[in-house]
């Protein structure tokens, strides 16, 4: 049983190596690692079911977003089929070290992780009034073993699908 959890963390963590250093196969044997393989900064975008009047009204956009302030690029527009509004953001200056970005993130300080926890939260709050947490309090003791569940759970705010 031992062999079977340790093989688990191996793999586990050769994945989370390679998420972090980024590196693909481009099929003709080249290598791009990270944010080198961008050409430009990436637009992260969200569809929230509230008319544009609703998203940003007189122009004000929800807080988590305006707390962003001129770092970002934002860009409200009606989603397909009249259902709702899209929220595109992006980074005004996307260039950046692949290894300062792959550094930046396992930290916790990518403004790329910023931008999805806020699309995020201003999605929650635009559609429901309040920032929903996951499993918060927690209902049960912090044990070796639920401790990758709950660091999944504490990255899941700044990492994902939103």
């Amino acid at each position: 049983m031992r062999w079977l959890i340790g093989g688990a963390v191996v793999v586990a963590g050769g994945m989370v190596a390679r998420r972090l250093l980024g590196g693909t196969d481009q099929g003709d044997g080249h290598r791009q690692r990270g944010q080198a393989r961008r050409r430009g900064p990436r637009w992260h975008v969200a569809t929230v079911n509230r008319p544009a009047g609703d998203v940003a009204p007189g122009g004000q956009l929800p807080e988590p977003l305006a707390g962003l302030g001129d770092a970002v690029e934002v860009q409200l527009r009606p989603a397909p089929g009249d259902q709702g509004t899209e929220i595109a953001v992006r980074l005004r200056d996307g260039s950046r070290l692949p290894v300062a970005a792959a550094a930046r993130r396992a930290t916790g300080r990518d403004p790329e992780q910023a931008i999805r926890a806020a699309l995020r939260e201003s999605k929650q709050l635009l559609e429901t009034s309040e920032v929903l947490h996951p499993d918060y309090p927690p209902t049960t003791e912090p044990t070796p073993m639920n401790k990758p569940l709950r660091m999944a759970t504490q990255q899941g705010r700044r990492e994902g699908r939103l």
